[in-house]
């Protein structure tokens, strides 16, 4: 398959020139494509994660010179909310990307209560504080779109990452709720991507095989014979459909869960 970067790009010309998307967990994977994509797109990108030399990669290969990398461990909480409210201050932020790499793999009942803590936090008590801190200035710019990059789980329980399907699920219910209660110029979406070709997948898989006793080219195989495309998913492509749900016509697209998944999933 083609690079989507390397052919004609559907957002090339510059639709979101003059916003700023503040991009979690965009060192690898879905939140780097989708980094590369609204770079693409013309918006000014402040990329974050905990691993800075993969984040002084990916701005070597962002269109455009005027993005900002950001060191950010989402599951420090004080600290997180610190450093949003000083970017805030400094500009407006119109759009979010919450994306963070998923809890390992295994039955729901392996895990403890302790086990809970950091996913969540990393996900759903970094994307609320986040949220709560931009929405002021998304209303006052009369412009905002929050996209959160979470799992086709959140409609069909994926078996053995209990703990991952809980996470999402409530990620899922907590979009849907703030949709009924965001200013109208804001809108929240989810992107559910299916099986899609990243680090995270492979250590996925590898976590299900030592749990299972399965080979991880089993798991792989497992895996593929669900999806009717028969091939892993391209993070560029997720991260199109994430870029497109932040542009100005989608406006009227709200709390919504995309599914990006090969037609993997069997539910309407």
């Amino acid at each position: 398959m083609e690079n989507l970067l390397d052919t004609k790009f559907p957002y090339a010309d510059n639709i979101l020139k003059g916003k700023t998307a503040l991009v979690c967990g965009a060192s690898k994977g879905i939140g780097k494509a989708t980094a590369l994509m609204l770079a693409r797109s013309g918006a000014q990108v402040i990329a974050c994660a905990r691993s800075p030399n993969e984040l002084e990669l990916l701005s070597e290969e962002m269109h455009g010179d005027n993005h900002i990398i950001l060191t950010l461990d989402l599951e420090n909480i004080p600290l997180l909310e610190s450093k949003i409210k000083e970017l805030i201050k400094q500009q407006p932020i119109h759009i979010l990307i919450n994306n963070s790499g998923g809890p390992p793999g295994g039955p729901l009942l392996s895990n403890t209560i302790d086990d809970f803590e950091a996913p969540f936090k990393r996900h759903l008590h970094a994307a609320h504080t986040i949220t709560r801190i931009l929405m002021p200035s998304m209303k006052s710019e009369g412009y905002g779109r929050i996209v959160n990059v979470i799992s086709t789980s959140v409609r069909e329980p994926i078996d053995n990452i209990g703990l991952s399907n809980t996470l999402r699920g409530a990620m899922g219910s907590w979009a849907k709720s703030l949709s009924r209660e965001l200013d109208p110029c804001i809108t929240i979406n989810n992107i559910l991507p299916g099986f899609t070709d990243t680090d995270r997948l492979g250590s996925l898989a590898g976590s299900i095989s030592s749990k299972t006793g399965e080979s991880i080219e089993q798991v792989q195989e497992k895996w593929m014979s669900s999806v009717p495309i028969q091939r892993l998913i391209d993070p560029l492509e997720t991260g199109a459909a994430v870029t497109w749900l932040c542009l100005p016509s989608s406006g009227a697209v709200r709390g919504i869960s995309l599914a990006v998944d090969g037609g993997r999933m069997r539910s309407i």
